[in-house]
């Protein structure tokens, strides 16, 4: 197969929680371990960091690689979803997988991967792995995919693992309360390995402190060690949360020398020294357009307080998601006095925009439908004055339409 045959392989034999939500999940552990060992085991040839949490493990794990890669190691970096090509999910110092290594992992393993039903993200963490294995890194940052404990990923061994904070997200499947999205999180931590907690959440703190205790690891809250202040390229007032949470996890790296000049110029250069995109991105000035990839109520809270410290004259907003959210929840926080171009990402759990301006407007929030996120975005460009500001959000899928 060609490379873009492989890609639609991959997207169209095999579940993809993106595409198809709850049913593409196989909620356990078994299918990796097994195919790990098929595969020789690659998660045990490289030292690792482990993030969880609801909001800001991206944007974290591209942080802590980012510092790494400055301080002169051979860093990889695994992430999801990707906004534009898949190889984004797999990086060696901001660099995507080779086309040639993801063709050929495929076609080296296909009957294997057919044969027991594997999951899209079952093989992908397989081929990354692999791949970090082969290259022979200096240390991997691994993004959980979806909440911890059952996750795909959660077969390495970490030097450190990290949890940003917890969020009511993916509540059908983790969990309804913070409580029990917490315990899915805490997943991640193992026996006698530190664990650091991005914020402190008094729902959450004393499951977090208990689990650590249990399995003997070392617990640091982030927020309430006193620490040097930090700027970073990456925008908005909730990355500070973040790197907070970072800057904790990388002094707690016993076999690593980061020294403090690899921290600073680490977090100023995030995006050129991993590629990261979506996060409070700024398309253009005159009128300014911003893009974010928040689609839970806690990142949402984030943004929106961020386009409240805008100056502009008029607020426009270019507004999709994906049907298996609380979308009518989350629209009561968005403000009544913008104008509002509801659209539908392009896949099938976006959003019909007929069932969300009918949402949007029950909480007082009005504007016009559009068949895509690039019509949406015209339409809100041809009536924004050079003094306007447009978001464009709501989903990781709607972002993606535009970057």
């Amino acid at each position: 197969m060609t490379y873009k045959e492989t890609l639609d392989w991959m997207f169209s034999q095999l579940p993809m929680y993106q595409q198809k939500g709850i049913v593409a999940l196989n909620a356990k552990l078994d299918n990796i371990i097994h195919f790990s060992s098929y595969l020789g085991n690659p998660e045990q040839k490289f030292k690792s960091i482990h993030v969880a949490g609801t909001n800001g493990k991206g944007s974290s794990s591209h942080m802590m690689a980012s510092i790494l890669q400055e301080a002169g190691y051979k860093v990889g970096l695994y992430t999801s979803p990707h906004l534009k090509d898949f190889r984004e999910r797999i990086k060696i110092n901001g660099q995507m997988v080779d086309k040639g290594f993801v063709k050929d992992f495929i076609a080296e393993h296909k009957t294997f991967l057919e044969y027991h039903k594997l999951s899209f993200f079952e093989m992908t963490v397989g081929m990354a792995f692999t791949y970090f294995a082969k290259e022979q890194v200096d240390i991997v940052v691994v993004e959980v995919g979806l909440g911890g404990r059952l996750d795909s990923t959660n077969i390495i061994t970490p030097e450190v693992s990290l949890i940003t904070n917890i969020g009511l997200d993916h509540t059908h499947i983790l969990g309804d309360t913070l409580e029990k999205i917490a315990l899915e999180k805490a997943g991640i931590i193992k026996s006698g390995i530190p664990v650091v907690i991005s914020e402190r959440q008094p729902e959450t703190e004393t499951i977090f402190t208990l689990i650590a205790r249990q399995l003997r690891s070392k617990i640091v809250f982030a927020d309430t060690l006193g620490q040097l202040e930090y700027t970073t390229d990456l925008l908005g007032d909730y990355q500070q949360n973040n790197m907070r949470g970072v800057v904790a996890t990388i002094k707690q790296l016993e076999h690593f020398d980061v020294p403090e000049r690899a921290i600073s110029e680490g977090l100023k250069n995030v995006v050129a020294n991993t590629g990261l995109m979506g996060r409070w991105q700024i398309l253009q000035q005159n009128p300014l357009v911003v893009c974010d990839t928040a689609h839970n109520k806690e990142g949402l809270q984030w943004v929106i307080s961020q386009i409240a410290k805008q100056p502009f004259e008029k607020l426009h907003i270019v507004l999709g998601f994906v049907s298996d959210k609380d979308v009518k929840g989350v629209l009561a926080l968005f403000p009544k006095d913008a104008h509002y171009y509801f659209v539908r990402p392009d896949i099938s759990r976006g959003m019909d925009v007929d069932i969300l301006q009918k949402l949007a407007d029950s909480e007082g929030l009005l504007g016009k439908t559009y068949k895509s996120v690039k019509k949406g975005l015209k339409e809100a460009l041809a009536n924004a004055a050079k003094d306007d500001m447009i978001y464009v959000g709501g989903s990781t899928f709607v972002v993606a339409e535009v970057v």
